[in-house]
């Protein structure tokens, strides 16, 4: 079994995404979450990688096995090869059979790991294609701005697909930076931000996330100097019920500190149609404006 060398150290953000540094890229020990995480693309490719590789071993030991293979051109790899393809999909097409045990044997073999093969990569795409996943958007950046007199803390977040998200619910955590105990052992700790709403039965269109920035919250004796020179991290998680799958989906999202804009507040992306059908406008759905 593998082992990782690293553990995860810090989180950092590059671009649109977030990247674990420190955490082992590959893991033996964990091949089953590594096929299922991938992209499509690199899951594919793998698959045509392992194919190409298995079918040019057993055409050499094809070719190493005297008197093996009937109809073959002596020494043609290529010949071997093609042969491997129709055994390992088990196409038989009679041009080409083995002749001895040997060959036989190897035949046997391939077969069998061929059908494995096809079981694996069969399951594999089952579970990636019925695999739960929540198309939920979240603001590119929170603000902070005033909301019933209130200083409030703030970001959106929209349900991509055209159905509900039945009874969502969100929580907010604020990452604080390193303290030092009376020890000397540096730690970082989360506390977790009350909102307004942490909850809301279905989730169709948008939803405006909101902290109240009150003498209870963490936030409240923090300026946006301090906040921004400190390395201030937020954490969303959104978990509800796919009105469609009826199965449990999650999101999540990171703002760091310098996507915390103050005293800005967010456009308004709600339209009405004449028929009365209310629509998100998606262009202006991350657009923020000074207060």
């Amino acid at each position: 079994m593998g082992k990782r060398k690293k553990s995860l150290s810090v989180v950092k953000k590059k671009g649109n995404n977030f990247i674990e540094l420190g955490k082992a890229w590959f893991d033996w020990g964990d091949i089953y979450h590594f096929l299922l995480t991938i992209s499509w693309a690199s899951f594919f490719s793998l698959i045509i990688f392992a194919y190409l590789i298995l079918n040019g071993i057993f055409a050499i030991a094809y070719m190493s096995v005297s008197e093996g293979i009937n109809n073959v051109r002596p020494n043609s790899f290529l010949d071997a090869f093609s042969f491997s393809v129709q055994t390992m999909a088990t196409i038989g097409y009679g041009a080409m059979y083995p002749e001895s045990l040997p060959a036989h044997t190897l035949v046997a073999i391939e077969v069998f790991i061929g059908l494995l093969g096809l079981a694996m990569i069969t399951s594999l795409m089952f579970v990636r294609f019925s695999r739960p996943t929540a198309r939920v958007l979240f603001s590119k950046v929170a603000v902070i701005c005033p909301y019933n007199g209130v200083p409030t803390l703030m970001f959106r977040v929209a349900n991509l697909r055209n159905n509900w998200i039945v009874e969502a619910q969100v929580r907010v955590s604020l990452l604080m930076p390193d303290t030092t105990t009376t020890e000397g052992y540096t730690m970082r700790h989360l506390v977790d931000l009350s909102l307004v709403r942490s909850q809301t039965p279905f989730l169709a269109l948008t939803w405006m996330i909101m902290h109240p920035i009150n003498s209870n919250s963490p936030l409240f004796s923090i300026n946006q100097e301090e906040f921004l020179r400190e390395d201030y991290q937020i954490f969303i998680t959104l978990m509800g019920f796919d009105g469609t799958l009826s199965q449990t989906i999650h999101g999540r999202h990171i703002y760091f500190n310098q996507d915390i804009i103050w005293d800005h507040h967010f456009v308004d992306v709600v339209r009405i149609t004449p028929d009365g059908n209310r629509y998100i406008d998606d262009a202006k759905f991350h657009d923020i404006l000074p207060v």
